[in-house]
């Protein structure tokens, strides 16, 4: 072994740093990898920027930064052949531990070039080592070193460290760690392959991890067909020019399929996409996608990849994306975000609540411009993009000042209308007694069909809110728009859907809707069902059951864990039964026997109007089958 030339203590605050760094400074062990291979991308570039100015001299074609391991011996090693340390930078850059060498290589070169975006922070990334390691050597060789001339530094993750001379053939940093027991999972190929390709996918310096198969053509066989051979190729883990790095100008939407489907293969292709390019009054580009998105959005959240300077960081962007934008797809990368971020760093650093915001009017701004481009394709991609929208004009009220004027509403004919123009469209025969403009809505087009053929039969419009957002959407219309109210096509009576004080005549007298109403009373015998004798058309069925709007959304946001309206969950649900006056059946009723055909006939009315709102179920279900078989023999 060489002689030592130094021994010394590292420069910390405390002795516990170790202890601190391997416990607490990141949650996740396989960091260390991508903490060194950021130095060494780090180093490289910094050698490049020097040989364009002229400062470093030497080859500079292949700085392909290697990452090894040796089973046998336990190490991992990370080298490459960027600016490299003297003996004296070492212990400047290594052995104290927060201090950046950016600082010291800004100020020098400030003048010739803007070093910024190359310089990251050296220093305690390269301790993460020690969470995997009892021991780290640093073999490295600077450009400015005479022939072979090298430093090489050995530290045990204690305070102390030593520091010899030594020779190295080539510029550059090789770190090798020599893993601890704790640790020997790390020593796997396909374990450290995919380390690799999670953080280092798309750093900007070519990395080899080892050598792969590769089939190559190898000439003809006697037929003329050509013949293959397997040969050995480097591993090279990542692409260098991502396409978030290029201009716009230069892609073209095939470039940003392709690059959708490196990032999820068996992925539908997008909708459409945003690429986000600023540099003031913080740095961020990327790119967004808009996927085709399912009603179980849940599952589609998690998509977005947060980098810094092509680091991968994290998947976990909820702070720094509004979570209505959540289910976009794709890549954002900004260096004003640390490698080792934090959830508590996140919710209160200013950048990135400027970032979240510069998003969010982004994709309102390349929405707006779909839409008055092309109204028509716009209408096409509605049904896979209202979720997002909706949700983010629930969610935030910038948002919903910049949608609301391209936002749609989709009836069940399949027509689409701003929220102006449905208003224009309805508001002649919608407006009730009161001068309110009432929209009626289906939740479920299949279940509620007879509702809405009596709606539209009575000339009123009727919207399709059907998706998983659209009973919170329902409720931020309603206090948005002006003198608008909403109202599901079943929560009434076709007649009573928008009061306009208009009354119809009753065939029956008062007798005869008291009878009527006492015959129902014994034959659903039901006390959550609040019966009433009602003047109807003779149009609308004999009987109607509907529950009100306001109870329906008060169980529907218990069903939500609606806090004040929890309790709503445990109460049974009530509901308005309507006999229709005017129906014939009602006058079939009057005129039966006996009472028990009289009852049975109610009963089977009654259960009609059950039938019609899917609340016929069971033994209930049954017995109207059979009783319906009985009626017709």
């Amino acid at each position: 072994m060489a002689e030592v030339q130094e021994k010394g203590t590292i420069s910390i605050h405390t002795e516990n740093i170790f202890p601190i760094i391997k416990k607490f400074l990141y949650s996740d062990h396989e960091i260390f990898l991508r903490e060194l291979v950021s130095n060494a991308v780090d180093a490289t570039q910094k050698l490049k920027k020097l040989a364009a100015l002229g400062e470093a001299t030497g080859q500079t074609d292949d700085l392909r930064i290697q990452v090894s391991f040796d089973k046998e011996k336990k190490t991992i090693t990370v080298s490459d052949k960027g600016i490299g340390m003297t003996g004296e930078e070492i212990k400047k850059y290594i052995n104290q531990i927060a201090f950046s060498g950016a600082t010291e290589f800004v100020e020098k070169f400030k003048d010739k070039t803007d070093a910024k975006d190359i310089i990251g922070k050296f220093g305690l990334g390269f301790y993460s080592a020690f969470m995997v390691a009892d021991q780290v050597e640093i073999i490295s060789r600077s450009y400015k070193a005479a022939e072979n001339e090298a430093a090489r530094w050995i530290c045990d993750g204690s305070t102390e460290f030593e520091l010899f001379s030594a020779t190295k053939e080539a510029r550059g940093t090789d770190v090798i760690l020599h893993v601890n027991s704790d640790s020997e999972e790390f020593l796997d190929e396909w374990k450290l392959k995919g380390i690799l390709e999670k953080y280092c996918k798309f750093l900007p310096v070519e990395i080899q991890f080892g050598t792969k198969d590769e089939s190559v053509e190898d000439g003809t066989d006697s037929e003329g067909k050509p013949q293959y051979k397997t040969v050995q190729v480097a591993r090279i883990i990542n692409n260098t020019a991502p396409l978030w790095t290029k201009s716009p100008s230069d892609l073209k939407d095939e470039d940003y399929i392709a690059f959708y489907k490196e990032l999820y293969p068996f992925s539908e292709d997008p909708l459409f996409w945003i690429h986000l390019n600023v540099d003031y009054p913080f740095n961020l580009t990327g790119v967004l996608y808009f996927p085709k998105v399912k009603n179980d959005f849940e599952m589609q959240k998690n998509k977005i990849q947060l980098y810094s300077r092509q680091v991968f960081i994290t998947d976990e962007v909820k702070d720094v994306v509004p979570d209505f934008l959540m289910m976009l797809h794709g890549v954002l990368d900004s260096p004003d975000i640390p490698l080792n971020v934090s959830r508590s760093y996140l919710q209160s650093d200013a950048n990135v609540k400027k970032i979240s915001q510069h998003i969010t009017k982004k994709v309102a701004d390349k929405l707006s411009d779909i839409y008055k481009k092309d109204r028509k394709d716009f209408e096409k991609k509605w049904d896979d993009i209202n979720i997002f929208v909706k949700y983010g004009m629930i969610s935030d009220e910038k948002f919903y000042d910049r949608a609301k004027d391209f936002a749609l509403l989709k009836n069940t004919n399949k027509e689409y209308a701003t929220f102006s123009e449905y208003k224009d469209k309805v508001s002649p025969s919608q407006t009730d007694k009161e001068g309110t403009v009432v929209y009626v809505y289906t939740s479920d087009p299949g279940k509620q069909d007879s509702y809405i053929q009596n709606a539209q039969a009575k000339g009123y419009d009727v919207l399709q809110l059907d998706g998983v957002l659209d009973s919170h959407f329902i409720n931020t219309l309603e206090q948005k728009l002006e003198k608008v109210q909403i109202k599901r096509v079943d929560s009434e009576t076709t007649d009573k859907l928008i009061d306009k004080d208009e009354k119809l005549d009753s065939v029956l007298t008062e007798d005869e809707k008291n009878a009527i109403k006492e015959i129902f009373e014994k034959a659903i015998s039901n006390k959550n069902m609040t019966i009433a004798v009602e003047s109807l058309s003779p149009s609308d069925m004999p009987v109607v059951v509907t529950m009100s709007e306001f109870m329906r959304r008060m169980k529907d946001m218990a069903k939500l864990g609606g806090g004040q309206y929890a309790f709503m969950g445990s109460m049974p649900d009530n509901y308005n039964v309507s006999v229709n006056a005017n129906h014939g059946v009602i006058q079939k009723i009057l005129k039966a026997e006996n009472d028990d055909q009289k009852s049975k006939l109610a009963k089977q009315a009654y259960d009609l109007g059950l039938l019609s709102q899917n609340l016929l179920t069971g033994a209930d279900l049954t017995n109207f089958i059979k009783r319906s078989v009985d009626l017709v023999s």
